[in-house]
């Protein structure tokens, strides 16, 4: 019998991006945090051998360029099974949204996979292959809070936060990834042609930005895990919710500099959230999903009939802990 599975999206609480490396990719500092939204995978085997993917939205592509085709080819070969595998993606998550949704249809795809097979990987084997299909994967073998590092593969569980109210909007463009990064590098090309003295008066490099956010995060870890004092302001914060605590250190997403003045209804999405009432909104990963994060269920449920009715495309939902999301994951 097939197994379905839910796969579970994911935003980013503050994004920097470092140096172009060697191998082209990009060093990454951020934390994941996986949210209630969600697509299903199902999953089914049959004799034979080959990889099918089935999916009505047609922005969703069933050749191998899908990111569940490479996944479950290496599972089937670590694992020394042949057979024929079929794979239906209902689709809900949006498509170029940075939200994750292929990389979670992927590793939910490999969940699914092992159930069917009764057959399991190691978390070191699963891991692996996670990173060697995609950088953002791994987080989703771990769920919950999650600190990304490296390119953004290297992925470490947070303390787990209770679940916060959130707004999902998505305005109707795509923003692909690659070129982000391209235009990324292009403007810190052109930070390094100004003269010393223009320097002082720009951003920080890409170098300082990681150490910024690096220290903020681990003022906010220490705090979290030291058990010290803390002043009546942390307190009350961390009483209405320690997520909040995270994205008051002024943690920033860096896609917004080159994403925003391409698209400039990214930028006023974040202002509409902002004015709905959100207590921070960014954009998540390199867009063009934007979300908003609200002190209770009823202002988030407030806000997002307003934006809709101000024409954005917003759901109300909430993030989930580690708990939830392998709670959830199976259907």
């Amino acid at each position: 019998m097939p197994i379905t599975v839910q796969s579970f999206a994911k935003i980013n609480l503050g994004l920097r991006i470092g140096a172009r490396r060697e191998d082209g990719f990009h060093d990454l500092l951020t934390v994941y945090q996986t949210i209630r939204l969600h697509d299903l995978i199902r999953i089914g085997i049959s004799r034979g051998s080959g990889i099918e993917i089935r999916c009505t939205d047609e922005r969703v592509p069933v050749d191998e360029s899908n990111t569940c085709y490479p996944i479950v080819d290496k599972v089937m070969s670590v694992l020394g099974v042949s057979r024929r595998v079929v794979i239906e993606i209902e689709k809900s998550l949006p498509v170029q949204g940075g939200l994750g949704g292929a990389s979670s249809n992927a590793v939910a795809a490999m969940l699914g996979l092992e159930s069917v097979l009764k057959k399991r990987l190691s978390a070191s084997q699963r891991l692996k292959i996670a990173a060697e299909v995609g950088s953002d994967l791994p987080l989703f073998l771990i769920g919950g809070t999650v600190l990304g590092v490296g390119r953004g593969e290297q992925v470490y569980p947070l303390e787990d936060l209770p679940a916060m109210p959130c707004i999902i909007v998505t305005p109707g463009v795509g923003v692909s990834t690659p070129r982000a990064f391209a235009q990324w590098d292009r403007r810190l090309a052109n930070r390094e042609k100004n003269t010393e003295a223009d320097r002082k008066l720009t951003s920080p490099g890409a170098s300082d930005r990681m150490d910024q956010l690096g220290r903020e995060l681990s003022a906010w870890l220490s705090e979290s895990y030291s058990g010290a004092p803390r002043t009546a302001r942390s307190v009350r914060g961390r009483l209405g919710n320690p997520l909040l605590e995270l994205v008051r250190t002024g943690i920033q997403n860096d896609f917004e500099e080159v994403v925003f003045p391409e698209y400039p209804e990214l930028s006023e999405g974040k202002k509409a959230l902002e004015r709905a009432g959100a207590e921070y909104a960014s954009l998540s990963g390199s867009g063009s999903t934007l979300y908003g994060l609200f002190a209770s269920s009823a202002k988030a449920r407030q806000a997002a009939k307003i934006l809709r009715k101000q024409g954005w495309a917003a759901q109300a939902t909430a993030t989930i802990t580690r708990r939830q999301y392998w709670k959830g994951i199976w259907w």
